[in-house]
C-alpha cells in the first residue's frame, strides 16, 4: 500500500476577541526567557551555532515525512510545475473554484467538521512576516527556508498587489519548528504579536501526526472580515519539497483563501496533493481575492457577478 499525505489542517479565525481557541488552556514547560546563543538571523533573534539534538519521536516523524514524500512522487504529486496543458481551466471554472476556496472554512474551529459558509476575508493593513526557527533547526536548512519564505512573500505581494515584507514589527508569524522546539517557538509568537495569546495557539501545540503544516489567522479588530495577525506552523521534519509546499499553502491560505476545493486544478487547494506549489490558477485566485472591486466582508452572492468579471478578464474569456 502506498503512503498519502494527510490533509493538511487549518483554522481561520474569525475575530480574535472571539476565538473558540482562547478558551484553551496553554500548558508549557519551556521558559520564555531562555536565550538561545548565536548570531541573529533574518527575523533579528538569535541563532544557535548548531543545531540542538533531536528527541526519538522527532526523528520517527523525520523518517515517516519522507517516506511519504518519496511515495507521492513515486505516484507523480507534489507537481511542482504550476499547470500546462493537462490541466486547462476556464472562466467559469475558476469562479467557481474562488467561491468553494474563498468563502466557506475548511474546518470548523473545533476541527470537529467541515466549516461553514462564510465573508469574503482578507488583510487591509500591510501584511509583515517574520521566520522563528526552532533551536533543532540546523542554519543550513534556516538559511534555504528564509530565502524562500523571503521569496514567495515578494511573489504574493507581486500576485496582489498588497504590500507583503519581511520587515518591520510582524503581524503574520511563520514558525519553522520540530516536535521538540515548537512550543518556545509559539511562546516567541505569542510574545512578538499584538493580539495574539497563548492561549490562542493551543491548537497549534500538539499536532496529529499527519498534520504536516498549519495556519491560523485572526481578526483583531473592529471588522471581523479583515485579517489583522496570522501565525503559520510549519514542521522542521518535512523533508525539503514538503517543507517548501507548507510555505507556498499555509502563506497563502493565511491571506485569505480559507478552504480547500476538490474541483480545484490546477492548485494547491486541493488535498489530492498533485501540486506542491503555488499554481498559475492559484496566482489567479490571489488576483481575484485583492482586486479593488471586491471588498472584506462581502457575501459569495455580492461577489458573484464581479468575480465573474474578473474571472473573464484573467482567462482571456469573452466578457
Amino acid at each position: 500500500m502506498s503512503l498519502r499525505v494527510g490533509q493538511f489542517k487549518r483554522w481561520m479565525g474569525t475575530g480574535a476577541a472571539a476565538l473558540l481557541l482562547a478558551a484553551c488552556a496553554f500548558q508549557t514547560g519551556v521558559d520564555p526567557t531562555l536565550k538561545p546563543i548565536g548570531r541573529p538571523d533574518e527575523s533579528g533573534l538569535p541563532v544557535p551555532n548548531v543545531a540542538q539534538p533531536t528527541s526519538p519521536e522527532s526523528a520517527r516523524l523525520r523518517s515517516y515525512f519522507n517516506q511519504v514524500q518519496q511515495a507521492q512522487l513515486n505516484q507523480g504529486l507534489l507537481r511542482s510545475d504550476g499547470g500546462g496543458p493537462d490541466t486547462p481551466y476556464t472562466a467559469e471554472m475558476l469562479a467557481r473554484n474562488f467561491e468553494q476556496i474563498a468563502f466557506y472554512n475548511e474546518y470548523n474551529a473545533s476541527f470537529s467538521g467541515r466549516g461553514e459558509k462564510t465573508l469574503m476575508r482578507r488583510w487591509d493593513q500591510p501584511v509583515r512576516m517574520a521566520v522563528v526557527f526552532g533551536d533543532s533547526v540546523p542554519p543550513s536548512a534556516r538559511k534555504t527556508d528564509s530565502a524562500a519564505v523571503r521569496a514567495y512573500a515578494g511573489r504574493l505581494s507581486g500576485i496582489t498587489g498588497h504590500p507583503i515584507t519581511l520587515r518591520g514589527s510582524p503581524n503574520f508569524m511563520v514558525i519553522i519548528a520540530g516536535e521538540d522546539d515548537r512550543e518556545a517557538a509559539l511562546v516567541q509568537a505569542a510574545q512578538r504579536i499584538p493580539g495574539v495569546t497563548p492561549a490562542s495557539l493551543s491548537a497549534l501545540r500538539n499536532l496529529r501526526r499527519d498534520t504536516y503544516c498549519i495556519v491560523a489567522a485572526y481578526a483583531g479588530g473592529a471588522d471581523p472580515s479583515t485579517y489583522t495577525a496570522a501565525v503559520a506552523v510549519i514542521r522542521a521534519e518535512n523533508p525539503s519539497l514538503m517543507r517548501l509546499s507548507c510555505i507556498h499553502e499555509e502563506l497563502a491560505q493565511g491571506l485569505g483563501l480559507a478552504n480547500d476545493s476538490p474541483t480545484a486544478r490546477p492548485s494547491i487547494f486541493n488535498d489530492d496533493d498533485e501540486f506542491a506549489l503555488l499554481t498559475r490558477h492559484d496566482e489567479d485566485l490571489l488576483k481575484i481575492l485583492y482586486d479593488p472591486r471586491l471588498k472584506a466582508g462581502m457575501s459569495a452572492e455580492q461577489a458573484a457577478p464581479i468575480v465573474r468579471t474578473i474571472a473573464r478578464e484573467l482567462t482571456g474569456g469573452p466578457l
